[in-house]
């Protein structure tokens, strides 16, 4: 269910940018629905969707190189406006007869952007300058037929294009991101005041639309859905009941490696309160008997999905007949990704979601939330009822507290980092910070050192305290907590986990780190 006939939609075609997911995600957040597509889709493919406008994505590779990734040239003829950012502008002016060049100075990091022509539709209620964020070395040295310059930057006479008669328009600098404070603006612009699209993509039209798609999908059969207890599977849980009913059957597997209380919290909000038939699977004992003395992190992750994948099969048997799977599966899952050399969103660590199901398992699929991303699934969930500690939770790994327990994994360990864990959150919600930050906790490094507690020597373990600031988790910045409250955290672990005698702060953005220390 991708919605591919939505009324109206802006098409983006993926050229390999770390940031095209975000231009997805802005241009939703102008309520109208974005598609992401991989950049060589043929334009009849394009056509088909009946979009309202195409966006061409930045990118890591030069127009001019051998093996550039190029789009179907019957793309510019399709009649609907065309934005081309960063990369994409300059395949405006390959495609068009204009030419790019390497440049003589690179920009990167904040430029100002000078408007030429204030009457232009893209700057309308902006100011005649504006910080943007630049990232590229190749420059526009020669405009293609029938194209000005509509804005300058200190290193480019064409920082922004546009065609004197045609809705084709590109912009060297990138208006998705943070760092172009009024580029949303410059985005709602294209997609409003040049597409002429409404605000019809909203989670109240769509919770009717996918009710309605579920029940056409399902019919009378009953659905199977596994629940961590994380956003995505409690949403398309909530989701699903609403649709079907009791035709929808949870399973919830205590792996062993949860957060404090989760399977208490997880069996009272959808057992308890909404009246969702689950069953409850506690596998503790399978899950750490395989992890035993085990320490690379890619090793832990596959144990951890195979023996989920077996729990989880026995489990189905015991629930009885059904013909479908249900899944929280969200939009960047499915999105095609873009093989192209010197992709910087090349893969960092395997998935945990990822490696399908055993063709045992002979369910047909059910993924409610296939066209959603992240912050829409939030959304959702409030719109559903759901409370705000399972809408608003913070993003949990699959492999649990297995990648936040550095080295080989025991109950005693565990233990450890689950009562530090939630001393950290604790003390986040009591500073009214945990809801504002996109990942606060604890992590038990494979490190002891020594400390003296009541005058006696100590050699003990350590905690680190991680919290980050990110929109999407494919970027982030360490958050400046008050001294006052890492004080007190720090305070409260060596004081009351037992086996701890040292706390420290990680201080490391994404990248050069990921967010997870594993």
């Amino acid at each position: 269910m991708l919605f591919d006939a939505m009324p109206e939609q802006i098409v983006i075609l993926d050229f390999g940018s770390q940031y095209t997911q975000v231009i997805a995600r802005r241009v939703r957040e102008c309520n109208v629905y974005s598609t992401i597509l991989p950049f060589d889709t043929p334009a009849a493919e394009i056509a088909a969707l009946r979009p309202s406008g195409l966006i061409l994505s930045g990118g890591p590779a030069s127009v001019y190189s051998k093996g550039a990734p190029l789009p179907d040239r019957g793309v510019f003829g399709l009649g609907i406006p065309v934005l081309g950012i960063c990369y994409g502008v300059q395949l405006l002016a390959h495609f068009l007869g204009g030419k790019v060049e390497k440049g003589q100075k690179r920009e990167f990091g904040r430029g100002t952007l000078r408007v030429l022509d204030a009457q232009s539709p893209l700057f309308a209620g902006l100011p005649r300058e504006l910080q943007v964020w630049n990232s590229h070395g190749d420059k526009l040295t020669r405009l293609p037929k029938d194209f000005v310059a509509a804005a300058t930057t200190e290193n480019s006479d064409y920082a922004v294009i546009v065609h004197r008669t045609k809705p084709m328009l590109g912009l060297q600098f990138h208006p998705e991101v943070a760092h172009t404070p009024r580029g949303r603006e410059i985005l709602a612009n294209f997609v409003h005041g040049i597409c002429g699209c409404g605000k019809e993509w909203t989670m109240r039209s769509f919770v009717d639309r996918a009710v309605d798609d579920v029940r056409a999908q399902v019919g009378g059969e009953r659905v199977i859905l596994g629940l961590s207890g994380g956003v995505d599977s409690s949403v398309a849980a909530a989701l699903l009941h609403r649709a079907i009913g009791d035709q929808l059957t949870c399973i919830f597997v205590n792996n062993g490696l949860l957060r404090a209380r989760e399977a208490d919290v997880v069996r009272e909000v959808f057992g308890r309160h909404f009246k969702i038939r689950l069953r409850y699977e506690d596998a503790t004992d399978l899950f750490l008997r395989r992890l035993k003395g085990v320490s690379d992190p890619e090793r832990k992750r596959k144990i951890i999905g195979r023996t989920f994948i077996e729990v989880f099969d026995a489990a189905t048997r015991k629930v009885g007949k059904a013909k479908f799977l249900a899944q929280g599966t969200l939009y960047p899952d499915v999105i095609e990704s873009v093989p192209i050399a010197g992709n910087p969103a090349a893969l960092i660590k395997s998935h945990h979601n990822v490696g399908g199901l055993p063709k045992r398992m002979k369910f047909k699929l059910v993924e409610p939330l296939r066209c959603l991303f992240k912050d829409e699934v939030r959304m959702l969930g409030q719109e559903l009822g759901l409370p705000r500690e399972i809408v608003h939770r913070q993003p949990f790994p699959g492999p649990g507290l297995a990648v936040r327990c550095l080295g080989p994994i025991s109950g005693h360990k565990l233990e450890i980092l689950r009562r530090a864990d939630a001393i950290v959150v604790e003390e986040m919600k009591a500073a009214d910070l945990y809801y504002k930050t996109w990942q606060t906790f604890a992590v038990l490094l494979p490190v002891k050192s020594v400390g003296v507690m009541g005058d006696e020597r100590t050699y003990d373990e350590t905690i680190c305290v991680r919290a980050v600031e990110s929109q999407d988790g494919m970027t982030a910045d360490w958050v400046k907590l008050p001294y006052e409250l890492l004080e007190k955290i720090a305070s409260r672990v060596v004081n009351e986990v037992k086996g701890v005698n040292r706390c420290v702060y990680d201080i490391t953005s994404k990248p050069p780190g990921t967010i997870e220390w594993e």
